[in-house]
């Protein structure tokens, strides 16, 4: 079992895929570094009526092994009513040891108050789902 549990820990892997707003990054002390994310979102409403296209900011946060390789590739689909509407693959470089993010800016457009499902994945491994509502909008 350790050596299993050896293998697991030394593969790049997601931490975290959020929508969000915004994401600032700073250093707070000496080489640390902060990130800001603010207006993180799991559903809203329509800003204008159907169809709509949402650009979101889907941000996804990344962590190197000290024993693993440097390079891997981040693939990222969008899954509507079962069909994929959106795909991004992007290479990957974080230094071992490391943590890294990746900020994916996709074209969606609903015909329907509908939950889109961003799918991530690092060399094909396990899969972090994340969805996104788009809800009727907001009378008043």
């Amino acid at each position: 079992m350790a050596a299993g549990a050896a293998l697991v820990s030394a593969v790049v892997h997601i931490l975290a895929a959020l929508f969000v707003d915004d994401m600032q990054m700073h250093q707070v002390a000496g080489p640390a570094t902060r990130i800001d994310l603010t207006g993180i979102q799991f559903s809203g409403p329509a800003p204008e009526p159907l169809p709509y296209t949402w650009t979101p900011h889907l941000c996804v946060l990344i962590y190197c092994p000290p024993q693993h390789r440097t390079m891997s590739a981040l693939t990222v689909e969008f899954d509507l009513n079962g069909e994929t509407v959106a795909r991004n693959v992007q290479p990957l470089q974080i230094e071992p040891g490391r943590f890294g993010r990746q900020l994916i800016r996709p074209e969606i457009t609903f015909e329907g108050y509908d939950t889109v499902i961003a799918r991530c994945s690092i060399d094909a491994g396990p899969v972090v789902s994340v969805p996104f509502t788009l809800m009727a909008p907001v009378a008043g």
